[in-house]
């Protein structure tokens, strides 16, 4: 019987290896139970509060609920400062070095130029109605946008404002209201973006990354003229070992940054904020070109995907792809944002 059992388990290891691959296969492939997402949930919870006090956890969430799940004027003022920051610097800094350099003046006012708009359309941003739904406009709203079935379907309800939704609408949790043609809920501007104000905000954010390029290239070209002018890149020191070396980028940064550490500062931060706001924009602009929104984008892929193997539906279900339906051509893309759609069914109304 050992023999056999011997012989058995010899002629197990290639089997077993395989059905262990199976199972593996099998429940690297299958959906995470909600028994499981409850365990780990339940887990990760223990080992928080084992290291961060229960106090301050309830604090820091109540914070967060705060900033970003009600309506408050929070980010409004720290756009305001941090703008005013940088504006302040520049003015009382680069504004004056610049003259002293016969810099054009035009040149030198663009940045205020930039601020001066950004700020129009950053209050039209705030301010302007995004495109509320109400029992007054709630069938001018559905007549505008076709059904997909797939994403938005017909005869379906907000229960919570207990209205009709109308195709390329969304409920914000943080404003309370539906929304036409909703995009996103910005807290930079404590409002929801839809079809009534998406034109300002994409002003808003086009000039808000032009002032920031604008001033990172104002910086950037005092600082380099700064260095021609003083010949400071001819300039030798003296190294550790007592040989003279040619101030190389390195040095010459450091050199910079010790003589106007507010300015490198600036520029650096000013940087920064070109490139995320920049990337940001072309991100807007896509959407705005191939007639998207912020929430469509995020849900399209999502949407009866049938190239996803979690995703569960009746065995005899034809799998449904999101397409995006509403797109007609760049130009009448564009002329949607700027020309909202229902604007056309009011004055038919009126």
């Amino acid at each position: 019987m050992c023999q056999a059992h011997a012989a058995a388990r010899e002629e197990m290891p290639f089997e077993f290896s395989v059905n262990v691959g199976r199972r593996n296969a099998r429940a690297a492939g299958r959906k995470v139970s909600k028994r499981e997402i409850r365990r780990l949930g339940t887990l990760n919870h223990l080992i928080i509060s084992y290291i961060i006090p229960e106090c301050l956890q309830r604090a820091v969430l109540k914070l967060l609920h705060y900033l970003f799940h009600t309506r408050n004027h929070t980010f409004i003022l720290l756009h305001l400062i941090l703008q005013g920051m940088v504006y302040s610097e520049y003015t009382w800094e680069i504004f004056d070095y610049c003259q002293e350099l016969e810099f054009s003046l035009h040149y030198l006012l663009l940045p205020y130029l930039l601020l001066i708009v950004n700020l129009v359309f950053f209050i039209l941003s705030c301010v302007s109605n995004p495109g509320t739904i109400t029992k007054a406009n709630e069938l001018l709203f559905l007549q505008v946008y076709e059904f997909d079935e797939v994403m938005f379907s017909k005869n379906m309800k907000c229960s919570t404002c207990n209205l009709r939704k109308p195709a390329r609408s969304k409920h914000c949790s943080v404003c309370n209201r539906c929304v036409h043609r909703f995009d996103h809920h910005c807290v930079w501007v404590n409002n929801c973006i839809g079809a009534w104000n998406a034109r300002y905000f994409l002003l808003y954010l086009l000039t808000l990354t032009a002032s920031a390029a604008t001033m990172a290239v104002v910086s950037s070209v005092f600082l380099v003229q700064l260095v021609v002018v003083s010949d400071l890149y001819l300039e030798t020191y003296v190294d550790d070992l007592g040989h003279f070396q040619v101030i190389d980028i390195v040095f010459l940064i450091q050199y910079l940054f010790l003589t106007f550490p507010r300015i490198v500062f600036m520029l650096g931060f000013v940087i920064m904020l070109s490139f995320l706001l920049g990337g940001y924009l072309c991100f807007t602009l896509y959407l705005a070109a191939t007639n998207q929104t912020t929430n469509e984008w995020y849900r399209g892929d999502r949407a009866w995907c049938q190239h996803c193997p979690h995703v569960a539906r009746p065995p005899s279900a034809e799998p449904r792809v999101h397409r995006n339906i509403h797109s007609h051509g760049l130009w009448s893309n564009l002329r949607e944002i700027f020309l909202p759609a229902t604007a056309h069914y009011e004055r038919k109304k009126n």
